[in-house]
């Protein structure tokens, strides 16, 4: 496996220039998040009774490209929608359901669509940079829609929606996925049918809510008929990945976890934090999205950052983050549904053991599971190939074949 630190520092400089045009600027460091957030994103006083249910809904656009010169012909809809963050407590969550302009002969399926890393601030939700032109997964999402399918984008909880978004939340990402397929059969301009076939598709980030989502299924949303789940280089362990990440070229996502789960579990940061990595906390919460904050801190050391000069990685080994980092490990329950995970060899941000255990934990809980290893290089490129070998993947499983397994 490539060490992540081997991507040198023209590499990095390389990755954004080539992606920067795709991306929108960041703001200022400082500026307030809440002053860059449309009406639509304010959460209501009274959400209502039921997970899925709309609170409300506006046409939308998808475009594939920051000039917004190629727009996908499906139609659009921005929702708002109920779902249940980690601690049971009702949310207001938002996403975007995009239909096929194609005749649909049978019940027309729905993916539901984890996204992977878009950065912790208002303006990098999915829901909002599908209409810029600049989500970096607008290929695999039209891939699915050339297929014939429904596809709602979660935008997770608080991505988007005012307070910090909870970023590696297991149960928080995975009842955001759920949700959002109930509030796609719910939406009555989508013309979706209230009982068809549904399948969830997730990589990296995306890869962990995806198989949070199988997992939880059962109990939390038994009516949904999930055919199978892709689930592409899955952040499964947080303690390995975290090791993975700090001081490499992107470090960032490290900071992204940290905020994240402190948000989740209402703990505060600053005590752990020097005057920079307050600043630099701040920054990526409320700034930076995922491609500006690589190019912004690459090879960011924790230490650099805390009261003690200690590693956050190693904050995590003690209470409550020892708990916290825990509970939000996967391979503990066994997915409902069949499951394809793919994972490249080669890849420099999670690696690849780290999919390869989750794989071996869901065998023997026995899960029905499709290991499915790749040599392409890099995090950012693998995620063609789970692409590549999941659309085809999910049309079997539509049609009712019996899934693969290597377990």
């Amino acid at each position: 496996m490539l060490r992540r630190r081997a991507l040198s520092r023209r590499a990095v400089t390389t990755l954004i220039a080539a992606t920067s045009a795709v991306l929108p600027l960041a703001l200022p460091a400082g500026a307030a998040a809440a002053a860059d957030r449309p009406y639509f994103y304010e959460a209501p006083k009274d959400l209502p009774a039921n997970n899925g249910d709309v609170l409300r809904s506006e046409p939308a656009v998808f475009f594939l490209d920051p000039l917004k010169a190629v727009k996908s012909r499906a139609s659009v809809t921005r929702i708002m929608y109920r779902s249940t963050d980690r601690a049971g407590k009702p949310i207001a969550v938002t996403g975007t359901v995009l239909t096929p302009r194609t005749v649909q002969y049978g019940p027309r399926p729905i993916i539901a669509f984890a996204p992977g890393t878009q950065g912790l601030a208002d303006k990098c939700a999915p829901s909002r940079q599908l209409a810029e032109g600049t989500e970096y997964e607008a290929l695999p999402i039209k891939k699915l829609l050339d297929q014939g399918y429904a596809v709602v984008v979660t935008d997770y909880q608080g991505l988007g929606t005012p307070g910090v978004h909870t970023y590696m939340n297991r149960e928080a990402q995975g009842r955001a996925v759920l949700d959002s397929v109930r509030a796609a059969q719910r939406l009555d301009s989508a013309d979706l049918p209230d009982a068809g076939p549904v399948a969830i598709y997730g990589y990296s980030q995306g890869g962990g809510a995806a198989a949070s989502a199988a997992e939880l299924a059962r109990t939390y949303a038994p009516e949904l008929k999930i055919t199978g789940a892709v689930v592409g280089a899955p952040p499964a362990d947080l303690d390995t990945v975290a090791e993975s990440l700090d001081g490499s070229a992107y470090s960032a996502f490290f900071n992204y976890a940290f905020s994240g789960l402190a948000a989740g579990y209402r703990i505060d940061t600053d005590p752990y934090l020097n005057a920079r990595g307050k600043r630099v906390t701040a920054d990526l919460r409320d700034n930076q999205c995922t491609t500006q904050a690589i190019g912004a801190y690459p090879f960011l050391r924790s230490r650099s950052l805390t009261v003690d000069g200690r590693p956050l990685t190693e904050r995590l080994k003690h209470a409550p983050w020892d708990t916290i980092m825990a509970e939000q490990r996967l391979g503990k329950r066994r997915p409902a549904v069949p499951v394809l995970l793919s994972h490249s060899v080669l890849d420099d941000v999670i690696p690849h053991r780290v999919g390869k255990e989750l794989a071996a934990d869901w065998c023997r809980l026995g899960a029905t599971v499709k290991f499915s290893s790749n040599y392409l290089p890099t995090h950012i490129a693998a995620a063609a190939g789970t692409s590549a070998e999941g659309v085809p993947w999910l049309a079997d499983r539509f049609a009712g074949k019996t899934a693969p397994s290597t377990c």
